[in-house]
This record gives structure tokens, C-alpha cells and sequence, in this order.
């Protein structure tokens, strides 16, 4: 019998051992490649593509290591990949991630007899071209590298609260770059292909990259980043589309980086493209993250040293608060950048960005509000009959934030309104499908939004303002008691849903009516023509459906109709579907029962004794003898005759 491997260009799943009468199986089963004799060759998983030799067989005694052919493709950014998504990157969680690269590189070393000594002393081994007979030595000094970058990223989650561990950082990237620029050289072999020296090479300037970054040597790290982006370009462009999206996601992930070190170069246009990719995105993540916020945070606190004061409804506001000032400048921005939001996901994200930055600077502004500045300021300015500058910006504030608060919750309504059009064209199961009761507590939130609105310091005698709220108030109110009709609809309620749209007609004329020069602060609102056109033809659906319903003789009684009052112990003649009865209060009998009347007991009283005379008993009665002192005596102490 002689067997070897043969040349396979698949993932490795299981490997043919080729004999003269056959061949023999060798499976990979639990991260064991065993014979199913009972030969165990190794406990490493291969991830990559499986070393074989073409042609010739090799005897099983020798392999793998006794192979000389050049190394297969190793996909280094797939490997990577693949281990950080199952293995705690997909959660962030990168000591996970670090606990798994020693486990692996502890089997690998196990299995290629690489050993670094033993229990008692360390004998350090370099993986050099000559013993490069496998696949496997690469993929020992690539999971060294990333050992020591995962690391590093979880002491950069570390730094923040804990900066000395910041040095530490630094020293394990510096192993990581180490370890890759082992990496690439001996890729450099001839037995390696030219894809694999490739992405050996934007791997090294990847982490290269991330060590400048670090070190704030920005144009270095622009360099190492750019080179690590034409490589994985390049490769996108050599191979298929399936194949290349692996590579365009590691290209979106360093463009970020790019720009950032363009723009600390001194290029001030990379800082739209910054705000552009972190719109993309919804927020920021990754090594980006923080910088990029301090990042527009510092620029807006260099165009706020210019700002003094702001204007609103015609009076003019010093802002002396830095917080506050930023806050500003950054609105229109984030309003820019709602409005040009490609979903819903990311319009709800950065509407909950706005608003917490909103609510901090009101806190900032209430901090200035003390109770003897507040009547100071109040005592000076009380013969103008004006609230203080720091009273009425903070009633600017909370307008901007109430402002907000019912656009998202309008977005939100909308969002839904559109889910409840496309289930009632296509009723489909499963998740829980949206209802008008959604609606309508979403426009009860906005109607309490504009009634703070009203009540806001220093907006009272603002008769225009108050205008504009009403006008609000009834647009809104004409939209809730249209989906609290349709509420209704749903349980055939025809009465109550009539009467409510006729109320939103009702409201609606109010709108148009009154909109007068107030139709430019209307323009964001739902047209409210729109909504009457729609409630004509439901007034005029929801006649024809009542008329149907009250001529349908089949219809059977509905649940308030059945429910009488009456137990199942008294109606068993009458059959009708009760759902109450599987309920866990069923009406089975009245408990407890009632009160019934019954006869009282009789009280006899004996009238006739008085007046009957008993016949005479003493001859029938037995006479006592007369005893003496002796009978006495005996009868004291037991004697008896």
C-alpha cells in the first residue's frame, strides 16, 4: 500500500490519501484531521486553502512536511476576517478575540513540532525560507501580529479612563508592525504566489498605518494608509465581484483614516468629506471614532470664539456660554445632515444625536440660571416687562429641542404611516405589524410638545407665535382623530368613526381658514388637503361598509352582543361563540349564589297541659323500704343486704 496527497483546489473539508485498490479518507472533524482507521495527523484547523503536492505520490510518513512545491493562495484579509467575526470582533470585544489567537497559535505550534522550548526553559525559534515548507508557518506569524494588535485595541478601550495603559499601546502595535514586516518578508519566497505577497504587503501598511496614527505622524500614516489602499484596489479589480467585495469593505474602512491625516496635513476640504462619510455612516465607529468628534468639535469651538450673540423672533441674545456656542454652529449642519439622511435607521440615529447635544446645553444654561442672578437680572429688566437674556435664551433652547422632538416623531409617524398602507395591501404574517393606535400615540406626543411650546417664558404676549402654534395644534389634532377613526373602522365601530371624521373636516377648515400669513411656517407640515380628499373617500367606504354589515344575514353576533350577563348554566339552549369561556374568567354559574326566600321553622307552644288530668301512677310506681340507722350504716361502708 502507498499513498500521498493530490493536487485540490478546494476548501479544505476532507483530503484524499491516493492507494493502488482506492484511496483512503481523511476528514476534518472537530478541528481533527483523522483517519477513519484511527490515525491522527494534527488538531489544527486550516482555514485556507490545503498544501498539495501535484503528481507524485508522497509517502504518509512524510507528510505534509516533506513537500517542496510551491505554497498555495493564502488569503491573509479572508483569514483575518473570518477569525475576528466569529471570535468576538462582531461585538467589539477584542480580549476575546486575543485569547483566541494564543489558543490557535499554541496548536499551531503543536501540530508543525514548532515548540518555543519547554515548561522549565524558552528557546526562541524564527520561522525561516528553508523550513517554509507549509501554509500553516505563515499563518503562525500572522496570528503573532494579530495577537498583538487586538491587544493593543483593547487597551486603546482602556485608555480612556486609564491613560498610562496608552504607552503600552503603542509598545504592542509596534510588535504587531514587528511580526508583519516578518510577514512580508518571507513572502518575498518563491514558493508564495504573487497574491499572497500582495496582501501580505497592504497588511504590513495597514498596521503600519495604525502605528503612525497613533503616534500623530500623520503624513507617514497617510502614506502607509494610501498604499494600503491601491493594493486592495487592485486586487478588488483582478477578481471577481463576489471575491472583490472583501477588499472594497477594507478600502471604505481606511478612506476615514485617509482624510482625517489629509486634513491635519492641512487640506481643509477633507473635513466635508469627513462629515459626508460619517453622515454614510449614521455616527462613527471604529479607530476613527473619537477623533473625528474631537475633530468637529474643536473646529466648532474655533469658528464659536467668533460668535457673541444670536438673534430669534426679532431680539438679539448675547451667548456667553462655550458649550452653547457650539451647540449653534453645529445646528444647521445636523439639520443638513437629517435632511439628506438616506433611511430611517440612520434619520433616527442622528435625531438622538441632536437632541442629547440640546439637552446638554440647556443644562449648561440652567447651571448659569441661579435662583439671586435670576432675580437680579429679573429686577432690572422688570420696568421693560422682558425676561432676562439668559431666561429667554434658554426658552430658545428648549424650543429648538421641543422643535426636534416633534420632527422625529412625525418622521416616526410617517415611517409608519407607510408600513400601514403596504400591510393593507399585502396582509402578510409573522413580526407584529403596525396599527393605527402607534399613530396616534405619536401624535399625542407632539400635541404635548406644542402646549410647552406655549407656555415657554417670555413667548406669552407673542401673539404671531401663538398663532402658529394653534395653527400647529390643528393639524395635528385633524391627523390623530383621523387614525383614531380608522381604529375604530377596524372594529366596526361605523357611528363613532362618522363622527370623528367628521371632526378632522372640521379641523381641516379651521387650517385653511385661518393659515392666512402663516403658511410659510405651515409649508413642513402635512398638506391638509390631502388629508380631507382622503377622508371623503373613507366617509364614503365606511357608508358602504355599514350598510353591508346591517344587511349581511349571516353575520353572526358579535362577543358584546353574546355577553348578556347571563352564566352558561342558564343559557345551554342557546348556542353562540362566546370567547369568554376559554378565558380565565369564565361566567359558568352566579357565585355566590342568590338569596332565595324559604319557610321558617314552626314554633309550637303547648296550650293544653294546664287542662288535662293524668291518670293515677302509683301502683305502678315500686314502693322503697324504710331502712333504719343500720341500713345507713351498711350503705356507708358498702354493705348490702
Amino acid at each position: 500500500m502507498f499513498g500521498g496527497f493530490f493536487r485540490c483546489s478546494y476548501s479544505l473539508s476532507f483530503v484524499g490519501v491516493g492507494v493502488q485498490s482506492g484511496f483512503v479518507l481523511w476528514v476534518l472533524f472537530k478541528g481533527f484531521l483523522v483517519k477513519f482507521e484511527g490515525e491522527i495527523l494534527g488538531n489544527e484547523y486550516i482555514q485556507h486553502r490545503f498544501l498539495v503536492c501535484g503528481g507524485d505520490f508522497i509517502p504518509q510518513n512524510n507528510l505534509p512536511s516533506a513537500c517542496e512545491c510551491p505554497l498555495t493562495p493564502a488569503t491573509v484579509l479572508q483569514i483575518v476576517k473570518e477569525s475576528q467575526q466569529q471570535h468576538g470582533l462582531r461585538h467589539g470585544d477584542f480580549q476575546r478575540y486575543r485569547g483566541y489567537c494564543s489558543r490557535r497559535l499554541r496548536r499551531l505550534r503543536k501540530t508543525l513540532n514548532f515548540k518555543m522550548g519547554n515548561r522549565h526553559k524558552f528557546t526562541g525559534k524564527k520561522v525561516t525560507e528553508e523550513i517554509l515548507s507549509d501554509n500553516r508557518y505563515l499563518l503562525l506569524i500572522l496570528m503573532d501580529a494579530e495577537r498583538a494588535w487586538s491587544y493593543a485595541m483593547q487597551l486603546k478601550q482602556e485608555a480612556n479612563t486609564e491613560p498610562r495603559k496608552r504607552f503600552h499601546l503603542l509598545s504592542r502595535l509596534r510588535k504587531a508592525v514587528k511580526h508583519a514586516e516578518e510577514l512580508e518578508r518571507l513572502c518575498e519566497s518563491n514558493r508564495v504566489d504573487a497574491k499572497t505577497k500582495l496582501e501580505a504587503q497592504a497588511y504590513m501598511a495597514y498596521l503600519t498605518g495604525m502605528l503612525r496614527f497613533e503616534h500623530q505622524e500623520w503624513k507617514a500614516a497617510m502614506e502607509a494608509f494610501n498604499k494600503c489602499k491601491t493594493i486592495y484596489e487592485k486586487l478588488a479589480n483582478a477578481f471577481t465581484e463576489e471575491q472583490a467585495v472583501l477588499y472594497n469593505q477594507r478600502v471604505e474602512e481606511i478612506s476615514p483614516n485617509i482624510r482625517y491625516c489629509a486634513y491635519n496635513i492641512g487640506d481643509q476640504s477633507a473635513m466635508n468629506e469627513l462629515m459626508q462619510m460619517r453622515l454614510r455612516s449614521g455616527g462613527t465607529e471604529g479607530l476613527l471614532a473619537e477623533k473625528l468628534e474631537a475633530l468637529i468639535t474643536q473646529t466648532r469651538a474655533k469658528q464659536a470664539a467668533t460668535m457673541s450673540e444670536v438673534e430669534w423672533r426679532g431680539r438679539t441674545v448675547p451667548v456667553k456660554i462655550d458649550k452653547v456656542r457650539i451647540f449653534l454652529l453645529g445646528l444647521a449642519d445636523n439639520e443638513a445632515a437629517i435632511a439628506q439622511a438616506e433611511n430611517e435607521e440612520t434619520k433616527e440615529r442622528l435625531f438622538e444625536s441632536l437632541l442629547s447635544e440640546c439637552r446638554d446645553a440647556i443644562q449648561a444654561v440652567r447651571e448659569e440660571l441661579k435662583p439671586d442672578q435670576k432675580q437680579r437680572e429679573h429686577s432690572l429688566e422688570n420696568d421693560s416687562g422682558k425676561v432676562s437674556n439668559i431666561q429667554y435664551l434658554h426658552s430658545y433652547l428648549t424650543y429648538i429641542k421641543l422643535s426636534t422632538a416633534i420632527k422625529r416623531n412625525e418622521s416616526m409617524a410617517q415611517s409608519l404611516q407607510k408600513a400601514l398602507l403596504q400591510q393593507q395591501r399585502s396582509d402578510e404574517d409573522g413580526k407584529r405589524s403596525p396599527r393605527p393606535q402607534d399613530l396616534i400615540r405619536l401624535y399625542d406626543i407632539i400635541l404635548q410638545n406644542l402646549v410647552e411650546l406655549t407656555q415657554l417664558p417670555g413667548l406669552e404676549e407673542d401673539k404671531n407665535f401663538q398663532k402658529e402654534i394653534g395653527l400647529k395644534t390643528l393639524v395635528y389634532k385633524a391627523y390623530r382623530c383621523f387614525f383614531i377613526a380608522q381604529s375604530y373602522v377596524l372594529v366596526k365601530k361605523w357611528s363613532e368613526a362618522l363622527v370623528l371624521y367628521e371632526r378632522v373636516l372640521k379641523y381641516a377648515r379651521e387650517v385653511q381658514s385661518g393659515a392666512g400669513a402663516h403658511r410659510n411656517s405651515l409649508k413642513e407640515l402635512p398638506d391638509v388637503q390631502d388629508l380631507i380628499t382622503q377622508v371623503n373617500a373613507e366617509k364614503y367606504s365606511l357608508q358602504a361598509a355599514a350598510i353591508l354589515d346591517a344587511n349581511d344575514p349571516h353575520e353572526t353576533e358579535s362577543p358584546s352582543q353574546v355577553k348578556d350577563g347571563k352564566p352558561l348554566s342558564e343559557r345551554f339552549e342557546t348556542f353562540c361563540l362566546d370567547p369568554s369561556l376559554v378565558s380565565k374568567q369564565v361566567s359558568l354559574v352566579h357565585f355566590p349564589p342568590g338569596f332565595q326566600p324559604i319557610p321558617c321553622k314552626p314554633l309550637f307552644f303547648d296550650l293544653a297541659l294546664n287542662h288535662v288530668a293524668f291518670p293515677p301512677l302509683e301502683d305502678k310506681v315500686e314502693q322503697k323500704a324504710k331502712s333504719g340507722l343500720t341500713g345507713y350504716i351498711k350503705g356507708i361502708f358498702g354493705f348490702k343486704s
